[in-house]
């Protein structure tokens, strides 16, 4: 919540997202209020419907002991206490050069 990177709306999102998550929206007023502000009704209802829907999938998927992911693939993140700069600065970069001039549209003509 306090990072520079996130917009206040994404913050919003975000604040939203963890009192559903833990169940508090409901009893929270200023947090509804705030997140109000940066989007109407209908959003507020589909970050409210994804946001549930997401929790119970995690409880569902937890709950029969299906993994969502490899064990492995956990075990990296759990190990991963923080990124190489320069691992980061390589990938951007290549995601940068790698950038299409145009993307294609549903109909299958590109635009820009």
């Amino acid at each position: 919540m306090e990072s520079l990177h996130l917009s206040p709306r994404e913050r919003a999102a975000v604040l939203w997202a963890e009192h559903v998550t833990k169940n508090t929206a409901r009893d929270r007023d200023d947090v509804f209020e705030e997140v109000r502000k940066h989007f109407s009704e209908a959003e507020l209802v589909d970050l409210t419907l994804m946001s549930g829907f997401f929790n119970m999938f995690n409880r569902f998927m937890d709950s029969i002991r299906i993994p969502v992911e490899a064990q492995g693939e956990v075990d990296k993140i759990k190990k991963s206490v923080q990124l190489d700069p320069g691992k980061v600065k390589n990938y951007l970069k290549e995601m940068v050069t790698s950038w299409p001039e145009a993307f294609p549209e549903p109909d299958g003509e590109a635009k820009s």
